[in-house]
Formats: structure tokens, sequence, C-alpha cells
């Protein structure tokens, strides 16, 4: 600015002494013919003056302007210096100064040197001057609630990530010979997180803090979604084998899964196993597949042979685009495994140990060689009305295993031992609300608590009733070798035994479940305690609440 104020002084103090001086080099008139070219000159002089002190007003004006603008600028913009165009530049190419002895023109005149009206291309090049950019703010992270579970996401949209969870607090009272006593249970307590990287990458980790034996960890794992058809998953999570592994513990309809749970790769640790799977929906969900390789050992001990489990599933939904409502939610599939157990690291065949406690109807024997799992199912859904089946069979070789008694059948082979087991239910929402396939009812009317998405108010929240058959057959063949050197017999363990529950699941709000299970197990061979045949009655009743 002080550049500014001594460019303009300069200017003025150069133009007045040359407009003078020219003025008072004329010739007097007595050289060049009388008084009155005397006197007219003067006059000019005097006019001349009277423009250069009006020329100075306006020099201080336009400066005062500029000094505004200038100000107004810097107020604008921090640390930042305004160039300002030279009046004078401007001026000097629109003024029209002529010379002295410009034809048409009687006397000298001299033209303004500085414009007396502010040009606007002067106040445009200050005002329109380039000012630089503020700094850019990120944009902030978003959190909220989805309906479902809370989130933090970023600004892009790019990553986000869900803390998600669900406790199981039972109370069971048994009745029966040898039945386990009434008891408090902590059933699950698992709490996690899930997420995204971009439109391509899902992830989740969850762990169960109610695990009394084994590893807490249960879910982490990465899926990545090339197409919908196409997807990898690797990690640790559910093995895909049969319906009801894959429905979450918060979405089954009683208290615990069916006998054909028993029968499941790596029951004893949640149906979970380290492993990888390629799985896609084909033609937007008609067909969903699965194909996964797995530890077979579940997640608490590492694989004793070099053949990973093998797994596969089908499942077809055939007029899934249809309009027919009545078939629009029929599904039907199946799965089949295939794996090894070692001998030599003592493996055993499945748990007769029933889902709800009550007795153990099978024992557990020696197995060596191939192991093969079959699997049958469907599910029907008509509004409030659901039905689910299920068959699953398990075949587990004893390829020289000898005998369990000492001294004798040393290496010799056993028949494989073949279980069987089916599952068949029905659920009935007697408030009006839709049974989703895998999910929570949406309560229409909450008791108390959050409102549902879309609730209609205040009510008795949502009631359904439930009902479900099952059953299990396990048979470990007996044989009786009559060898001269190692003479043996095997015994013959050929066990069944069945359920009936019926249940009642109140969900006073979305997030909150009450159930009541009374069930009838009914044993019909002596089980491994000795207990004669006979019914056994189990109450179990659960609150469950998740986020």
């Amino acid at each position: 600015m002080r550049s500014l104020t001594a460019f303009f002084v300069l200017l003025v103090g150069f133009m007045a002494p040359g407009s003078l001086a020219h003025a008072q080099g004329t010739e007097p008139a007595s050289k060049t013919g009388g008084s009155a070219s005397v006197s007219a000159t003067k006059e000019e002089v005097n006019q001349l003056r009277s423009e250069v002190a009006a020329q100075r007003q306006t020099i201080e004006e336009l400066k005062a302007l500029v000094e505004k603008l200038v100000e107004a600028k810097a107020r604008a913009a921090d640390n930042s210096s305004v160039q300002i165009r030279p009046v004078a530049d401007t001026a000097s190419v629109e003024t029209n100064s002529q010379p002295v002895d410009a034809p048409g023109e009687g006397a000298v005149r001299l033209m303004n040197a500085v414009l007396t009206q502010p040009n606007p291309a002067v106040v445009a090049a200050v005002v329109d001057q380039p000012q630089p950019s503020a700094p850019k703010k990120e944009a902030p992270v978003t959190a909220g609630f989805n309906g479902e579970h809370f989130f933090i996401k970023s600004a892009d949209g790019q990553f986000s990530i869900s803390p998600y969870g669900y406790v199981n607090t039972d109370y069971r009272a048994d009745k029966g010979d040898g039945a386990p006593s009434d008891t408090f249970l902590l059933r699950r307590a698992r709490f996690g997180f899930q997420g995204n990287y971009g439109s391509h990458f899902d992830f989740a980790l969850l762990t169960d803090a109610a695990a009394t034996s084994g590893s807490v960890l249960r879910d982490v794992y990465l899926n990545v979604r090339i197409r919908p058809e196409f997807q990898f998953q690797a990690g640790q999570f559910k093995t895909p084998f049969a319906q009801e592994a894959g429905t979450g513990a918060t979405n089954l309809d009683f208290v615990e899964r069916g006998f054909q749970a028993m029968l499941y790769p790596s029951a004893a640790s949640a149906y979970r196993s380290p492993g990888v799977a390629i799985h896609g929906d084909i033609a937007g969900g008609v067909m969903q597949y699965w194909v996964g390789a797995f530890n077979g050992r579940g997640y608490a001990v590492v694989n004793t042979t070099n053949q990973p489990e093998v797994i596969g599933r089908l499942r077809f939904y055939l007029w899934r685009k249809s309009k027919n409502d009545w078939l629009k939610q029929f599904a039907f599939g199946g799965s089949i495994d295939r794996a090894r157990s070692q001998g030599l690291t003592h493996d055993q065949s499945f748990s007769g140990a029933l889902p709800d406690g009550a007795y153990t109807f099978f024992p557990q024997f020696a197995i060596n060689g191939p192991i093969q799992r079959y699997n049958g199912e469907f599910t029907y859904i008509k509004s409030r009305l659901a039905l689910r089946g299920e068959y699953d069979q398990l075949n587990m070789s004893r390829n020289n295993v000898g005998s369990e008694q000492a001294g004798g059948l040393g290496f010799l082979s056993l028949p494989s031992i073949i279980a069987k087991a089916y599952d068949v239910s029905a659920t009935f929402l007697l408030t009006g609300e839709k049974r989703p396939e895998n999910g929570t009812p949406r309560v229409k009317r909450p008791t108390f608590g959050p409102d549902t998405p879309g609730g209609q108010g205040r009510g008795l929240g949502a009631w359904e009733l439930a009902f479900r058959v099952t059953g299990i057959h396990a048979n470990e063949p007996g044989v009786n070798l009559l060898d001269y050197y190692t003479p043996g017999y095997v015994p013959t363990y050929d066990y069944h035994t069945r359920e009936y529950t019926v249940g009642l699941n109140w969900y006073p709000n979305y997030w909150v479940r009450y159930m009541v299970n009374v069930a009838i197990d009914q044993l019909k061979d002596p089980s491994t305690i000795g207990a004669v045949p006979q019914n056994y009655y189990v109450v179990m009743q659960r609150l469950q609440f998740r986020f």
C-alpha cells in the first residue's frame, strides 16, 4: 500500500510542473501580434491549474477507494496480499492524448492523465483478483443406527464397522432318572464386530465370553464379494452343512437345536472350523451354492491328517421370482461332506449327549478312516406360518481299530458306525407378523423398549407358537470273530431316542425375546448310564437380548 501511495504522489508531482512549464513556455503576445493573445494564454493557464487541482482531488478519491477495496480483500483472506493494477496503466491505454499541433484544435489542450471517474475495469481488476482457496475441511465420519446395529462409517463410505452381540441366559429344570439338576445357565455371551472395506470386502469377528473349554474365538473371517455369483471366504466360520447350522443362534425357533445337529461337522466347536469356501447366489438367489475345505476338527485342535474336510451344499428357491405367493418362499437342498479320521490320534465317534443335556443315549467309539455325511432339507414359509424339515446321516469307518477288550482283536477292521437323525418343526405367529426365513419378526406393537422400524405403536409385542419332533438312531454293529490266535467279540449298540417339544416365544420388542420350551425326551433303549427306557421331562426358559 505504501508503494501505491508513493506512485500516485510521484505521478502528480511529475504532471503538474510539466503542464505549467509547457504553458509558461508559450511565446508572449508582443512577439506574436497583440495583447489579446497574452490575455488568452493566462486564461488557459488558470484553466489548466483548475484541472490539475480537480485531478488531484480525483486521485485522492481513487486512492481512498483502492484502500477500502484492499482492506476488504485483506479481511476475506488471512495472510494474503492483493495485487493491485496501477490506475495509470489502464489510463494510458484508454486516454486519447493528442499532440499539441493536432489538426482541428485552435489551442493547446492537455487531456486528463488520470480519469476523473473510477474506471469499471480498474475496479473489476481489484475485486476479481484470485484469492488463495481456504483449506478444504474433510467430511466428518458418520455414525448412527441402521435399524439392526449401531455403525461407524467413513465419510466416503468405503469403510464401516458395527459392534454386535447377544446374550442367552437360561433356567433349566429336568425330571428323570439320572437327569441333571435344575440350574441357571449362561448359555452364550457373544460380542464382536462386523463391517466392510469398500464394496467387495466384508469381515467379522465374534468371541464368546461364556465358553467353558477351548477357544473363546467363534468367528473371524474375510469375505470377498467378487460378484454375487462368486464369493470367496477365508478364516474361521460355520461349516456350510445343513440349514439349521446356518441359522443364527438368535434366530432359532427353539432353545436348542434338534437332534440332527449332533451329526453336523465340528459339532463340538459350535459348528465352526478354520478353512476356506467359495459360494454365491445364481440368478438372483434362485440357486445358492457352497464349496469349502476345512480343518475337520474344529477350532480347538489342529488337523491330524493330510486330508482336509470337504463340504458341498446346494439350496434352491425355484419359485422365488414367481408371482405365486404359495410357493415363493419354498426352498429345498442338500449337503455332502467328506473327511478322514485317524486312529493313532485317538479320534472318537460323535457325541451322544442330547442338546438339552438330559442324558447321553449313545457311547463313543474309536474310529479310523473315511467319514461321510449326507443331508436333505426343506423350508416353507407363508406369511405367519413356517415349516422346516431336515434329514442327516453319518457314516464313520473303523478300519484296523481292533477290539476294545484286553488282548482282543488286534488291528482287525470293524463295521462302520452309522447314525441317522431327523427334525420337523412348525411355527405360527399369533400376532400377525411375517416370519422371516433366518431372522427376527418385525414386532408391530412392542410392549416396551425401542420401537421397531416401521412399527405401529405400543401393544403386547409379538407372540409365537412352536412345535417340533426330532429323533436320532445310531448303530454300532457287533462282530464275533472266532479267530484261533485273537478270538474276540464286539457287542452291538443299536440305540435310538425321540423328543417332542412345545414352545412359546414372546418378543416384547425387536431386540429382546423370552422363550419357554417344554420337551419330552423318550429314551427307547438303555442309555450309557444304564437307565431303563423312560420319558424325561425338560423345561427350558431363555431370556435373549441382542444388539
